[in-house]
């Protein structure tokens, strides 16, 4: 296809088959600025070479061509097609590639854009775990057997009520760092609490 200003207006033209065939851009599925812009090119055109035969030079024939190549460049990518230009100034034709668009970069990851995993605190985590399990054997272990002095059922019932309000905090805090060795330590607090509480239950053993 060639791109043409003819008579103030801007046309495509192409073969239909054994016909030559004139399109107007503003019929293609193309940006309604860049079709206005056609239009004004070759109003400008015609009104410098009103018989569109004789060639003109100067600075203003300079600029209707590169005006004219320019948006031959926009339609041709618009299109995404080799577009033919036909100055109107000089008569030349001149083919215009469509733009590509250029690939980005891929970039490459290194390790230094990670940051380093720090090593898991065994020694220190441990040793929350161990002290805050021993505070709550403690704690519960004492409470169980001042119940178990009134009733052995109320220790069970004062145990299964710790252990009902502490399970969410210990489970949302499973996984948090820091907090994940006190969640052990009372998780592990409490089982061993059960354990001394069923001792209790069983009650000394006679010969």
């Amino acid at each position: 296809m060639q791109l043409h200003a003819r008579c103030g207006r801007a046309v495509l033209v192409g073969h239909d088959g054994a016909q030559m065939r004139e399109v107007d851009p503003r019929s293609l599925a193309l940006p309604a600025e860049l079709t206005s812009a056609l239009h004004e090119w070759a109003e400008v055109a015609h009104a410098l070479v009103p018989n569109d035969r004789e060639p003109v030079g100067g600075t203003a024939g300079d600029l209707v061509t590169r005006r004219g190549r320019q948006l031959a460049g926009r339609l041709a990518t618009e299109l995404g097609l080799p577009i033919d230009y036909a100055d109107p100034v000089t008569g030349d034709v001149y083919e215009v590639e469509p733009a590509i668009a250029p690939t980005p970069p891929v970039e490459e990851e290194h390790e230094e854009d990670f940051p380093a995993r720090e090593p898991t605190p065994w020694a220190t985590g441990l040793t929350v775990t161990v002290v805050v399990a021993l505070m709550i054997v403690i704690a519960v272990t004492s409470l169980s057997l001042a119940l178990a002095q009134a009733s052995l059922w109320l220790a069970v019932i004062a145990n299964v009520v710790i252990i009902g309000g502490l399970s969410p905090s210990v489970w949302l805090a499973r996984d948090v760092p820091v907090w994940r060795w006190v969640a052990l330590g009372v998780a592990s607090g409490l089982g061993l609490a059960w354990i001394a509480l069923l001792l209790s239950l069983l009650g000394p053993v006679t010969a």
